[in-house]
């Protein structure tokens, strides 16, 4: 079946999947309610949205939505089923989501690091300008400005005398 996934959202009582979408072969929007089964304040968000987005059932429709919006669906399910509320829920997402430029990376285990990594990724594929895009410009050639007095580092005067 050929859709347009419109909207994604979450119902909370009881729990499921609401997918707006728009059907190709006849134009008519349509909602698509996917029942969330056996999930609890403890489950993993991403193991379940991986679980929802391969079902046979609907697989054709969630082709267009992303895996990390349903992981961030499941989260707000999960937050909802512990008890926080929808400010604190979206509060926690936004901190696992955003990546703090002064964090440690090496301090973090490889799953933190892994997913850490992948919010980079992303991040970057959607900055990243293409030739397609109108404001594209192929060797940009920046020149940064040059303080009066360079700051000298110890480390480097007693290395060149070495060479």
């Amino acid at each position: 079946m050929m859709c347009t996934a419109k909207k994604c959202g979450i119902r909370f009582q009881p729990p499921a999947i609401i997918l707006i979408y728009e059907s190709e072969i006849k134009g008519k929007i349509r909602q698509r309610i996917m029942p969330v089964r056996n999930f609890s304040k403890f489950s993993d968000c991403t193991r379940a949205a991986e679980q929802l987005k391969n079902n046979p059932r609907h697989k054709s429709y969630l082709e267009q939505v992303s895996l990390r919006q349903l992981e961030k669906l499941f989260s707000f399910l999960r937050g909802y089923l512990s008890g926080q509320s929808l400010a604190e829920t979206m509060e926690q997402i936004q901190r696992e989501t955003t990546i703090d430029p002064e964090e440690d990376l090496n301090k973090l285990d490889d799953k933190e690091l892994a997913k850490r990594k992948s919010i980079m990724d992303e991040l970057f594929e959607k900055n990243q300008k293409k030739k397609d895009d109108p404001n594209f410009v192929y060797d940009i050639e920046v020149e940064f400005p040059q303080d009066d007095q360079l700051q000298s580092c110890g480390w480097d005067t007693e290395s060149a005398d070495e060479f």
